[in-house]
């Protein structure tokens, strides 16, 4: 698609890049942007809202100072004030008096195909002319003495790198930091992080005095595909940052089952066991709890120890006893 005005001659933001080192809030930039929505910043990857940092001048201020990481801050600019404007002719009209039998003008260079041409104040066809070299002019029919020929020229340009004005076009593939993912934006600038929710959908039995992990194994939801519910029955997110986790274990205390606890595993390991509630004479474990995951690698499953042995009973989704929940709140 053609356009009117220069050629472009760069073919990506500019983008200055920081090293955090966890206590520094005051970054100096190359450029002075207009304000703050005049620039994209990511810190570790995760698109930053702009009120959460200001920019006077050349220096940019977070609110808090970015984590330590070597080229882990990220600015670019949208736009750059403009700088040495010139003056440009994007049409350009050229008058001649005709001489008798004129049939060749010289006029300033033209983009062919884009030029009109006049005889006497009457637009000629493009069979009553030539222009084909980009700097003459010749009529078919020779002009009379003192005719006069105008010529309207345009400097046309296109555009070859623009991205689509469609929606899910701006990829990573558009971006010089390809560590910003489309679920890293959804995840910082629409609050779309993960979320899920999953219980123990089938029987599960039991051994007395060792912690067993609960097979959560059917799913209300689970929007980023962050859960496996069919082997390791854990929640491994996608997007650094702060998750809010519920969960409950349920287990009817009989003659085989003294006691239980239960309890949320991070890594492998306990991360903090549930608070302790009567529900009809037997014990049940549940919390609600804040988890910092890192996004890459840590994982969370739900555990239960019991005294004797038995069977966790299958639930249904309405009725679900033993179940994990969680989203994101808060990227890191």
């Amino acid at each position: 698609m053609a356009y009117i005005g220069a050629s472009p001659t760069t073919s990506a933001f500019v983008t200055d890049t920081f090293n955090g080192n966890g206590s520094t809030v005051a970054f100096t930039m190359s450029v002075a942007p207009a304000n703050t929505t005049s620039i994209i910043v990511a810190v570790s990857g995760v698109l930053q809202d702009p009120s959460t940092y200001s920019v006077s001048g050349t220096t940019l201020t977070f609110s808090a100072a970015p984590p330590s990481g070597t080229g882990n801050i990220s600015v670019r600019f949208l736009g750059i004030p403009a700088s040495g404007v010139t003056s440009t002719a994007y049409r350009t009209q050229t008058e001649f008096t005709a001489t008798a039998g004129q049939t060749t003008f010289s006029v300033p260079s033209y983009t062919v195909g884009f030029i009109d041409v006049y005889r006497n104040g009457v637009l000629l066809g493009s069979a009553d002319f030539t222009a084909t070299n980009g700097t003459t002019v010749v009529l078919t029919n020779p002009a009379s003495l003192s005719d006069l020929v105008e010529t309207v020229s345009f400097y046309v340009s296109s555009v070859l790198n623009a991205i689509p004005a469609t929606n899910g076009a701006v990829t990573s593939a558009y971006l010089l930091d390809a560590s910003v993912t489309q679920a890293k934006l959804a995840a910082g600038v629409a609050g779309n992080g993960p979320a899920f929710s999953a219980y123990q959908g089938t029987s599960q039995t039991l051994t007395s005095g060792i912690y067993t992990k609960i097979a959560l194994n059917t799913e209300r939801f689970d929007t980023n595909n962050n859960f496996d519910s069919t082997t390791n029955y854990r929640f491994t997110p996608t997007v650094a940052g702060y998750y809010q986790i519920n969960y409950e274990v349920y287990a009817a205390t009989t003659s085989t089952i003294t006691s239980f606890v239960g309890a949320l595993y991070k890594n492998g390991s306990l991360y903090e066991y549930g608070v302790i509630t009567v529900l009809n004479g037997n014990q049940a474990f549940s919390n609600s709890t804040l988890v910092s995951m890192n996004g890459s690698t840590d994982y969370l499953e739900l555990y239960i120890s019991v005294t004797g042995t038995g069977t966790l009973t299958a639930a249904s989704a309405s009725g679900a006893t033993n179940f994990m929940s969680g989203c994101l709140v808060r990227t890191a």
